[in-house]
């Protein structure tokens, strides 16, 4: 793995806005419209249909998929094994978010039955990660106040974002897709990976002296998602590379 610099981040971003990459997401009902927002205003094309006769029509169009379990059901489940199967048949990258796994047993398997496909990256939070176990050959991102990035011997940590990331439902979902917008654009997954939670990180990091709470946090968020430019990326990246030790 080279190394993931902030100009290496700066020039990914401006690859993503010009290839304008299409990302499909099978997620949270919840926050479609604010991930779809993200991936728009970050340069990408956003869909989102769940709708079991359209998603192979979808998926086959993207250059990306995403996909989560926020809010899961029979259909759901259906509709994601569905996408899945076409993202994997066309070679696309893929990402699952497993979230709250820990909190029901069937979920977990169902995250688990993802996971034994070898999606590209597997993302979720410490309790979520720790349930789901290793994942070798699988990027692996535990989130938090700081982004642990895995893959094989080769990590990184991303200590970019602001606490108003944890009141907003749907950071984490829009940040999901926007790494699926930097793989479409950068096969080493852990460089698009870790580049795209920079960007997120960066522009949090922006939005915030402008809200003044989670409310005008999320728009906010948006704005500096436009915006954020090479100067913000040089300027304010925080990566850290932990290297293998070689005897």
């Amino acid at each position: 793995m080279s190394e993931i610099t902030p100009q290496a981040v700066a020039g990914m971003l401006a690859r993503v806005r010009q290839a304008r990459p299409r990302v499909h997401c099978l997620m949270n009902s919840v926050v479609q419209k604010f991930t779809a927002d993200g991936i728009t205003v970050i340069g990408g094309i956003p869909s989102m249909t769940g709708s079991l006769e359209e998603v192979e029509s979808f998926v086959g169009r993207a250059d990306a998929l995403t996909v989560n379990l926020g809010t899961l059901d029979a259909e759901r489940r259906e509709a994601i094994r569905l996408g899945v199967a076409v993202a994997r048949g066309q070679g696309r990258p893929w990402i699952v978010d497993p979230v709250h796994c820990d909190y029901s047993p069937s979920r977990l398997a169902f995250a688990r039955e993802l996971i034994a496909l070898q999606p590209t990256v597997v993302r979720g939070n410490r309790a979520e990660m720790a349930l789901i176990g290793e994942t070798p050959g699988i990027l692996r991102i535990v989130t938090g106040p700081v982004d642990l990035l895995q893959l094989g011997e080769a990590s990184v940590e991303i200590g970019n974002g602001h606490p108003f990331m944890a009141q907003v439902t749907g950071t984490g979902c829009l940040s999901g897709g926007v790494i699926a917008a930097f793989m479409a654009v950068e096969p080493d997954a852990l460089a698009a990976a870790a580049a795209a939670l920079t960007v997120t990180g960066v522009a949090a990091e922006r939005a915030a002296p402008h809200a003044r709470g989670p409310g005008t946090f999320a728009a906010a968020f948006l704005d500096a998602l436009a915006t954020v430019g090479d100067t913000d990326i040089l300027h304010h990246a925080r990566i850290r590379h932990d290297q293998p030790e070689h005897e």
